[in-house]
C-alpha cells in the first residue's frame, strides 16, 4: 500500500462499523476494493486493550489511534497508512466520541460519533434527546471559538442527523422520528455554519436527490424497501472544498453478509 505522502490524491473514508470485531470480514473485504488512507470508525464497541490492532496492521495502517469504553459502548477509531499527528480532543466530550488528527500536509481530521439521542424527540421526557442537542450546541461555540475557516479542517463521522429532505426516505413522516426532528437538523446546520463548513459529499450529488448511509436492520428486505437515512457526513472547510474530486457511499457493502446497518462513506481529495 502506497504512503499519503507518495499520492496526489487522500482517499477519506467514515464508517460506522457496529462493532469493530464482528466485522472484520466486512472490513477487510472493504479496505481490498477501496483502499482508503485513512479510515474513520464509529461505534467500534471495544476496550482500549481489545482493540484489533494487529489486524489494521497487517492491512497496511501502521497508524491506528483509537478510543473505546470498558462498557463495550461508542468507540471511535482513526486508522492510517502513514503516520499521523495526534492532536487533543475536545476536553468536554468525556465519552469515546471524538478523536482528531493531523495529516502532515497540515489537514486536520475530526472523527465523531455524535449520540443517536433516544426515541422521544423531548428534552424533557427524554435526557438523551437532550444531551444530544446540548452537545451539538457545545461543538458549535467550540469550533466558533477555537477554528477558522481559513484552516484546514475536515469534520466527519456519524453526526446522527440527516438533515435535509432528500436525505431521509420521508421528509414528512420522519419530522417527529429523531434523527430527523427540526430541533436536531437546526443544531446541526449551525454547527455547519460556524466555519462555514462545506458539504463535500452533496457536492457531487444535488440536495434534489435522494442520499442514504444508513438503512435500519428491522426492514425484511432494506434494499427494497430504502427507507434510508443519510446520517454520516463528510464536511470539509472553504479552503479543502475545491480539492474534493469524488464522493460516494458504498452501498453495496450494507448488502454483504454480516453487515453494519451503515454503509461507508468515502471522498478523494487532492493534497
Amino acid at each position: 500500500m502506497l504512503s499519503v505522502k507518495s499520492k496526489s490524491r487522500l482517499k477519506i473514508t467514515t464508517w460506522n462499523i457496529n462493532s469493530v470485531r464482528k466485522r472484520s470480514d466486512l472490513i477487510k473485504h472493504f479496505i481490498q476494493e477501496f483502499s482508503p488512507d485513512i479510515l474513520l470508525l464509529q461505534e467500534t464497541k471495544v476496550s482500549n486493550e481489545l482493540f484489533p490492532y494487529y489486524f489494521f496492521k497487517d492491512l497496511g495502517y501502521s497508524f491506528a489511534h483509537y478510543d473505546g469504553e470498558k462498557t463495550g459502548y461508542n468507540g471511535v477509531a482513526i486508522l492510517a497508512n502513514q503516520e499521523l499527528e495526534i492532536v487533543p480532543k475536545i476536553s468536554f466530550i468525556k465519552e469515546a466520541r471524538h478523536l482528531v488528527a493531523k495529516t502532515k500536509c497540515g489537514i486536520e481530521v475530526h472523527n465523531f460519533y455524535i449520540p443517536a439521542g433516544g426515541d422521544v424527540p423531548d428534552i424533557a421526557l427524554n435526557l438523551k434527546f437532550k444531551y444530544k442537542l446540548d452537545m451539538l450546541q457545545q461543538l458549535t461555540s467550540w469550533f466558533k471559538k477555537e477554528k477558522h475557516s481559513s484552516n484546514k479542517i475536515i469534520l466527519t463521522g456519524d453526526l446522527n442527523v440527516a438533515p435535509l429532505e432528500h436525505d431521509v426516505w420521508s421528509h414528512k413522516q420522519l419530522l417527529k422520528v429523531v434523527s430527523h426532528t427540526p430541533e436536531e437538523v437546526e443544531k446541526l446546520i449551525a454547527l455547519y455554519n460556524s466555519i462555514n463548513f462545506r458539504d463535500a459529499v452533496r457536492k457531487f450529488t444535488s440536495d434534489s436527490e435522494k442520499l442514504y448511509s444508513w438503512w435500519s436492520y428491522r426492514a425484511k428486505d432494506w434494499q427494497k424497501a430504502n427507507k434510508g437515512r443519510r446520517l454520516d457526513h463528510i464536511w470539509v472547510t472553504e479552503s479543502l472544498y475545491n480539492n474534493v474530486t469524488h464522493a460516494e457511499i458504498s452501498k453495496h457493502i450494507r448488502g454483504l453478509e454480516g453487515p453494519s446497518d451503515h454503509a461507508p462513506v468515502s471522498i478523494h481529495i487532492s493534497i
